[in-house]
C-alpha cells in the first residue's frame, strides 16, 4: 500500500501551495466574473425591434414563445394588444413572489411620442406545479396583454409605438436566461374605431396575491432543502470529479495511518474547501442581488469564455497528470515533515478543486435547486446553496470519521494505475466538451495552445528529475514556462481589425463609392494564414491605418470548396490558393496582390498613401 500511494505522499508540499493559491484566485475570479457575466448579459439583451411583425422572444429545443403587437380595443378603451404565441411547457411568471428571483416576473410596457399609456392589463394566470412541488402562477402558450392609451397628443395621427417585454422563461426542466426585447408597430389614431375588439378575464394586480411561505409552503421548503442536499451528494459521482477521487481517497488513507484525530481534522479541512467554493457562489449571489439587482444562475461561470477556456486547459493538464507525464515530486522526508498547518491547507485546496471540477457536469442536475434558491430571501437562498455544498462534503466527513471503513477499500495494484490512466482519457473527453463551448473564433487558437501547453508540461515533468542539478532544472523549467507565456501571447492576442464576412455585393458597392477594400483570403486548414494574421494584421500600426483610412476589411473564408470566397478567389481574382491578400485602391482597376507571409511593411506603405477618412 505504501508503494501505491508514494506518489501522493511526495506531493504534499508543492501541491498544497498551488492548490491553496488557486483556491483563493478562483474564489475572487468567481465573484468578479459572475458580476461581469451578468453585466455582459444585460448589455447583450439589446433591443430587438420588428415593425408590425412577430418576434421570437425565446427558444429552447422544441419550446418557443413569440409575440406581436396590434392596435386593439378592450371595452371602451383604446390601446395596443401584445399577443403571445408559443408552446405550452415554456412559461412566464405572473407573480414576483413566485418567480425564480424577484423582479423576473413578466413585464410589458409601452411608449410612444404620440401617446401616453397606462398600466398593462394581464390575463388570468394558470397554475403550474414546479419540480419542487410549489404551485406557481404562470402564463403559457397563447395569451394577450392589453396596454390602454390614456392620452393622445394633439398632433398624433400616425405614430410608432414600442412595447418592451422583459422577464424570464422556464420549462419543466430548465430556466433560460432573463431577457428584454422590444417590438414596434405603427398605429393610426384616426382609425381607432375599426381596431379589433378583444376581451379576457383580467388577473388584477398579481402582486396582491398572498403566499404564506412560512406556513403553507413550509413543507415544500424542507423538500427543496433535502433535494439540494441530495444534489450535492450526486456531485461526487459526476464524471468531472472522478479523476481527483483517487487522489482524495489516497490522501484519506494516508491520513488515517496517523491516527483517528488527524484523519478527522484533515477530512474536515477537505470539507471546508468544498464549502468555501459554495460560499463564493453564495457571496456572488448576494453581491449581484444587493448591488446590481441581478441573480446568479447555476452555470453562469460556464457562459464566460475565459472560465471555460481555463477549465478546459485544467482538464488537459490533469489528464497529463493521470497519465504520469508529471508529478508534484518532492522528497518523502520533506513531505513527511510538512506541518499540520500545511496539511490542512492542502486539504482545503483539494476540496475547493473537487467542487470546481464538479460544475461542468452538473448543470442540469443543480439547475432546479439553484433556481429555487434565487427566489427566496437572501438568507434562505444562501442556506440552500450551502446545503448543496454540505451534500457534496458529507461522504468525506463520514469516511474520515469512521477510519474502519477505509479497510474495505480495494488493495492497490496495477489495476489502480490503469484506472487512473483511464480517467485521464475521460478528462480529455470533458475537455473536448468544454472546448465546444468556446467561441468559434478562439477555438483553433485554443487547440494550438493546448498542444504547446502539453509539450511544456511534458518538458517540466520528464526532462528533469529530483536529482537533476538545480541550474539545469531552472533552465529547463524556465524554458517550459517561457514557452507557455509566449504561446499564450501569440495565440490569444485580441483581434485588432474589424473583419466583415465575405460578400460580393458589399465589395462592389464599396469599390463604386471609391472606398478602399482589403480582402484577406484565408482558411481554417491554412497554417501560413495563421502567420499572416499574427505577424501582419495583429500589428497595431497596421490595424490603426486600416481604421484611420476607412478601409473596408473583408475576411474571405476558403475553408470549403463551395464557399463564395473560394469560388471568387479562383474564378474572379485568378489566384491559385491561400494565403493571399488583395487591396483595392480607389481609382485603380487592379488590386495590389500580397502573397508573402511578412508583407506588413509593404501593406503599411500602401495604406499610408490613402487619405484619412472623414
Amino acid at each position: 500500500m505504501s508503494e501505491l500511494f508514494l506518489w501522493e505522499r511526495t506531493a504534499v508540499t508543492s501541491k498544497e501551495k498551488y492548490l491553496t493559491g488557486a483556491a483563493w484566485i478562483v474564489c475572487i475570479v468567481a465573484v468578479i466574473c459572475g458580476v461581469r457575466a451578468r453585466n455582459t448579459e444585460g448589455a447583450e439583451s439589446s433591443v430587438a425591434a420588428a415593425l408590425t411583425g412577430e418576434l421570437e422572444l425565446v427558444k429552447h429545443e422544441e419550446e418557443f414563445s413569440s409575440a406581436r403587437i396590434e392596435p386593439a380595443r378592450m371595452g371602451r378603451e383604446n390601446g395596443i394588444a401584445v399577443i403571445f404565441t408559443g408552446t405550452h411547457d415554456l412559461h412566464y411568471y405572473a407573480n414576483s413572489q413566485t418567480a425564480p428571483a424577484p423582479g423576473l416576473e413578466l413585464k410589458v410596457e409601452a411608449r410612444s411620442d404620440g401617446f401616453d399609456f397606462g398600466k398593462a392589463v394581464f390575463p388570468k394566470w394558470e397554475i403550474f406545479t414546479d419540480p419542487v412541488g410549489d404551485k406557481v402562477e404562470v402564463y403559457a402558450g397563447g395569451f394577450t396583454v392589453f396596454i390602454p392609451i390614456t392620452a393622445a397628443k394633439a398632433q398624433a395621427q400616425s405614430s410608432v409605438v414600442e412595447a418592451k417585454i422583459a422577464g424570464i422563461t422556464c420549462t419543466s426542466k430548465i430556466c433560460l436566461p432573463p431577457f428584454e426585447k422590444t417590438l414596434q408597430t405603427n398605429i393610426n389614431w384616426d382609425q381607432r374605431d375599426s381596431w379589433k375588439q378583444i376581451s379576457f378575464a383580467a388577473a388584477g394586480d398579481a402582486d396582491t396575491v398572498v403566499r404564506d411561505i412560512a406556513g403553507g409552503s413550509s413543507h415544500s421548503i424542507w423538500v427543496a432543502l433535502v433535494l439540494a442536499f441530495v444534489a450535492g451528494l450526486a456531485l461526487n459521482i459526476m464524471p468531472c470529479v472522478w479523476p481527483v477521487l483517487p487522489i482524495i481517497i489516497m490522501r484519506i488513507v494516508e491520513q488515517a495511518k496517523e491516527g483517528r484525530r488527524q484523519s478527522i481534522m484533515m477530512g474536515l479541512a477537505f470539507c471546508i474547501g468544498i464549502l468555501l467554493f459554495f460560499a463564493c457562489l453564495a457571496g456572488a449571489n448576494i453581491i449581484l442581488q444587493s448591488f446590481y439587482d441581478r441573480t446568479l444562475n447555476w452555470g453562469d461561470h460556464l457562459r464566460n469564455p475565459t472560465i471555460v477556456t481555463a477549465l478546459s486547459l485544467l482538464m488537459i493538464v490533469m489528464a497529463l497528470f493521470m497519465f504520469g507525464v508529471f508529478t508534484f515530486a518532492v522528497p518523502s522526508s520533506i513531505a513527511g515533515k510538512s506541518g499540520s498547518g500545511k496539511g490542512y491547507a492542502g486539504s482545503v485546496g483539494m476540496g475547493f478543486l473537487a467542487a470546481i471540477l464538479s460544475t461542468p457536469c452538473s448543470f442540469g442536475l443543480l439547475t432546479v435547486a439553484f433556481v429555487w434558491a434565487q427566489g427566496q430571501a437572501l438568507f434562505l437562498g444562501t442556506l440552500a446553496i450551502m446545503v448543496i455544498g454540505l451534500g457534496m462534503a458529507a461522504p468525506y466527513a463520514i469516511l474520515t470519521s469512521v477510519p474502519g471503513w477505509l479497510k474495505r477499500l480495494p488493495r492497490g495494484g496495477r489495476w489502480m494505475e490503469l484506472f487512473k490512466q483511464t480517467l485521464g482519457f475521460l478528462l480529455l473527453i470533458i475537455a473536448v466538451k468544454l472546448i465546444k463551448a468556446v467561441p468559434e473564433a478562439n477555438k483553433m487558437n485554443l487547440l494550438y495552445f493546448a498542444v504547446i501547453l502539453s509539450f511544456a508540461v511534458w518538458m517540466w515533468g520528464t526532462w528533469v528529475t529530483y536529482g537533476t542539478k538545480v541550474s539545469r532544472k531552472l533552465l529547463v523549467r524556465g524554458i517550459a514556462a517561457l514557452l507557455v507565456v509566449l504561446s499564450f501571447w501569440f495565440f490569444f492576442k485580441p483581434e485588432l481589425v474589424d473583419w466583415q464576412d465575405y460578400d460580393r455585393a458589399s465589395i462592389e458597392s464599396a469599390k463604386s463609392e471609391q472606398t478602399p477594400v482589403l480582402i484577406k483570403f484565408t482558411a481554417d486548414w491554412c497554417t501560413n494564414c495563421e502567420f499572416v494574421d499574427k505577424f501582419v494584421f495583429q500589428r497595431k500600426d497596421i490595424a490603426r491605418l486600416i481604421d484611420n483610412k476607412g478601409v473596408l476589411a473583408i475576411k474571405g473564408d476558403t475553408t470549403k470548396a463551395n464557399l463564395p470566397a473560394t469560388l471568387d478567389l479562383r474564378n474572379t481574382y485568378n489566384e491559385p490558393g491561400v494565403p493571399v491578400t488583395l487591396l483595392f485602391l480607389p481609382g485603380q482597376a487592379e488590386p495590389a496582390r500580397l502573397h508573402e507571409l511578412f508583407f506588413a511593411d509593404e501593406l503599411r506603405k500602401l495604406l499610408e498613401s490613402l487619405p484619412d477618412k472623414d
